[in-house]
């Protein structure tokens, strides 16, 4: 038996229902910081300076991150691609 439920809600009734914290303001002031960080980056090797920075876990952060999308994109591939037949 299978049973879909749907609802309709926005993301902050969703958040509420859940449970989950208000970090609006703490988003707002990470932005903020981000942002006029960024205004003083001239050249790519400050941007990367910066990066490393601001990234939790650094450049070891990153790489995992990109390995978790790379890794996510390879299995919806490998499931939406339909099976080859024999012929």
């Amino acid at each position: 038996m299978k049973v879909n439920v749907e609802v309709e809600c926005s993301p902050e009734e969703a958040r509420r229902f859940l449970g989950l914290p208000d970090v609006t303001k703490a988003n707002d002031v990470y932005v903020d910081a981000l942002a006029k960080a960024m205004q003083g980056v001239g050249n790519f090797d400050q941007l990367q300076e910066l990066s490393k920075q601001v990234a939790p876990m650094g450049q070891f952060g990153l790489k995992l991150f990109q390995q978790f999308l790379e890794s996510g994109a390879a299995m919806a591939m490998s499931g939406a691609m339909p099976p080859k037949k024999d012929s």
